[in-house]
């Protein structure tokens, strides 16, 4: 059994997490409004996707951007529900990862620096630890 400073953590790791992927995916389909959009739709996510993955023919650069988005809205909900949250969270850490290698070489080290990419991974990797199986 987990103390309960470390399901507080957890709790709080998987909110945390969770809000992050769950309002990206509201950002490309514009229920933030305006105001409050990075992207604001799909269209303009598909812009910013073809940024990150300079040279890939665009047909693979939709597909990439509708993968993430699903995997994005997946994870968002089990880890608000604590479904299967170590899998979860390690799929995570991976994808928050693989963002973050992707900004980097096509902006530079200071885009997943600046949204934190680095450190949502590493949120995402600790909550699994947290779930590891004792032996």
């Amino acid at each position: 059994m987990k103390s309960s400073e470390e399901k507080i953590t957890a709790w709080f790791l998987r909110i945390a997490l969770s809000a992050g992927f769950l309002s990206a995916v509201a950002d490309r389909f514009g229920l933030w409004g305006a105001a409050h959009s990075a992207w604001g739709n799909w269209d303009k996510f598909l812009q910013y996707t073809t940024t990150l993955l300079p040279g890939i023919p665009a047909p693979l650069v939709s597909i990439a951007a509708a993968v993430a988005t699903a995997l994005e809205l997946l994870f968002g909900i089990l880890l608000l529900a604590g479904f299967k949250t170590r899998l979860v969270a390690q799929g995570s850490g991976i994808l928050l990862i693989l963002f973050a290698l992707a900004m980097t070489f096509s902006k530079s080290i200071k885009a997943p620096l600046d949204f934190s990419v680095f450190s949502a991974a590493a949120a995402a990797f600790a909550l699994a630890g947290l779930y590891r199986q004792k032996a």
